[in-house]
């Protein structure tokens, strides 16, 4: 918890400490309550005038009144606080991870994270909103009420301190019991989410199989253990309520039990400034209890805030493994090169790419084949640098991409997914999708960049054509037409390097036919790659690599392939006709 109020900005801090010194008002104000009750007490006993009794009173009136209006100020003050300190770790964890490779999301799933950023940040801001009340109240009023009473007298120290003493106990006790079970909540609701998520994207193949039972058998399971744990944990925490009710009262009633023997046993002169003693002793010692009872309630919430906190703290510490570079401009312009390239995946005892070498100088274009896990999307991966090569090196523009400055390689490139991507929002916002330095997506070059990639008659058949709602995920269009708009998405940002990450497995042939070849008009002076595994797709390309089991096993052109690689002319006469393919 405490790594994480460096977050708090200065601004946030000065109203904090405003709000200390309120509370330290407040505090007085009511410790000044039982002094008032103790004149009233001697006065009622002494005095023959009622006005000096009142006068007592409306003192008493005005200290509770401005306790009340302080405490609204302090309460405020807090809430916002605590509030702007939330949304300003929000934004810190989305950045931080927003700045992840693949590895690091991986590491810690996208469930996880989502639970981080959400429900563990909330544990926190509850935390705060109360705990930073309490935390400054709570011992200011047991201090100050404590000096008050000290030497009072005797037997009425001995009680609240074993009161004291035996707070402290069950407090520490319950702590050592929850604590470890509140971490196991936490993955418990990491483990939710995911069950939740993977239900929701999987429904149509969860349907079309008649598996409901399966997972919703699976969830109860899931929910069941979070469930019982979420009870044990709710049983022994329901242990500190009575408790502190039992102690308080408790005390009341040995003060008083004790007073009264006091008092009796007492001269007849000395009874009332014992009594008057005995009033301002057991409203203060009830005000020590109370103080440690707020404490309380903060030990309730701090297992649960605590363990939300290192998870919070976990992903903040993260170092990215991906460093930016510097390098924000270059003289060659769409050549791409790779070096004696290996690679392998953390915690891999093997390499997925095995000493890889080839270049593909401006305007050409590179196809790339190979069976299901031969490491096609994996070698793209390492030119947009979602991974660094194990060995070897990636160049771009004669520059290795380690070097590079993040935003300005990534302006350079085209990137279409192997899976397409769509975003809540028009189809205009997700064709001029992301930013590009002294770049503006106009109107046209939006309509344009849709026109080549063939996507032109289903979005003006749309109710409202370009201004049309794309659902999240993409999820009111099909598969062939969300491809297409991922590569208008690419081509309207008029990039060097265009990277096709089998990006056209969706489309029929015709549409396929068209695409490519207005995209080659289009793109001429363009770096192209093309992963793909129809040997239509690719065979007019200038040069093609085939890979197999993460090794280079061909690179050359498809006429040259056909006569001298083994693996390629399997794939292709697996598909077409020898006719077809000459």
């Amino acid at each position: 918890m405490i790594r994480l109020i460096k977050y708090f900005k200065p601004k946030q801090i000065f109203y904090i400490f405003i709000a200390f010194l309120l509370i330290a008002s407040q505090v007085y104000l009511e410790l000044k309550i039982p002094d008032y009750m103790s004149k009233i007490t001697t006065l009622i006993q002494t005095s023959k005038s009622i006005h000096d009794i009142l006068v007592q009173g409306a003192y008493m009136v005005l200290c509770a009144f401005g306790s009340l209006v302080t405490s609204v100020i302090v309460g405020y003050i807090i809430a916002s606080s605590c509030s702007s300190f939330s949304k300003t770790l929000r934004s810190k964890l989305f950045n931080k991870v927003d700045s992840f490779n693949m590895e690091e999301i991986k590491k810690f799933s996208v469930s996880s994270l989502i639970t981080r950023t959400t429900n563990d940040i909330t544990n926190v801001e509850m935390m705060l909103t109360m705990g930073l009340l309490m935390m400054i109240k709570a011992p200011l009023t047991a201090v100050w009420a404590l000096m008050k009473i000290v030497n009072k007298n005797y037997e009425w120290s001995v009680i609240t301190g074993s009161a004291v003493v035996i707070l402290l106990i069950t407090v520490i006790s319950v702590m050592i019991v929850v604590l470890p079970r509140f971490k196991i909540v936490q993955k418990l609701i990491d483990n939710i989410n995911e069950l939740t998520r993977e239900n929701l994207k999987g429904l149509r193949v969860i349907r079309a199989f008649n598996a409901e039972k399966y997972q919703e058998k699976k969830f109860e399971q899931g929910n069941d253990r979070l469930t019982y744990t979420q009870i044990f944990n709710q049983k022994v925490m329901g242990i500190m309520s009575p408790m502190m009710y039992l102690i308080m009262n408790g005390v009341a009633l040995a003060i008083y039990f004790v007073g009264a023997s006091l008092i009796n046993n007492s001269l007849l002169s000395l009874r009332i400034d014992l009594f008057s003693n005995m009033v301002i002793f057991s409203s203060y010692a009830t005000q020590v209890i109370i103080s440690f009872l707020m404490l309380t309630m903060i030990f309730v919430m701090y297992p649960r805030a605590s363990i939300s906190a290192s998870r919070i703290n976990e992903v903040l510490k993260t170092e990215n493994k991906i460093i930016n570079g510097v390098v924000k401009d270059t003289k060659e312009k769409g050549s791409i090169e790779f070096k004696n390239v290996s690679f392998k995946y953390p915690d891999a005892k093997e390499n997925i790419l095995e000493n890889i070498s080839f270049k593909v100088n401006k305007g050409e274009t590179l196809a790339i084949i190979g069976s299901t896990g031969s490491g096609k999307s994996t070698l793209i991966n390492l030119i947009t640098r979602f991974y660094d090569v194990t060995q070897g090196s990636v160049l771009v523009d004669n520059v290795d991409v380690r070097n590079y400055d993040l935003p300005y390689l990534y302006n350079k490139i085209g990137y279409i997914s192997q899976k397409a991507i769509m975003f809540r929002g028009s189809v205009k916002y997700n064709v001029a999708y992301g930013e590009k330095e002294n770049y503006k997506f106009t109107d046209k070059k939006i309509k344009e960049a849709i026109k080549v990639a063939q996507a032109k008659d289903f979005v003006e058949k749309m109710a409202n054509q370009y201004d049309s709602d794309i659902a999240e995920g993409g999820s009111n269009i099909s598969g062939g037409q969300k491809q297409r708009l991922s590569i208008a998405r690419a081509i309207a940002r008029d990039p060097e390097i265009y990277i096709f990450d089998d990006s056209f497995s969706a489309l029929d042939y015709k549409t396929d036919y068209k695409l490519r070849k207005e995209l080659k008009k289009y793109t001429k002076d363009a770096t192209s790659i093309i992963v793909a595994q129809r040997i239509g797709t690719i065979k007019n390309a200038d040069k093609i690599l085939v890979l197999d089991k993460g090794k280079c096993v061909g690179f050359g052109t498809h006429s040259e392939l056909l006569k001298k690689c083994k693996v390629y002319k399997e794939i292709a006469y697996s598909q077409l006709s020898m006719e077809e393919l000459q």
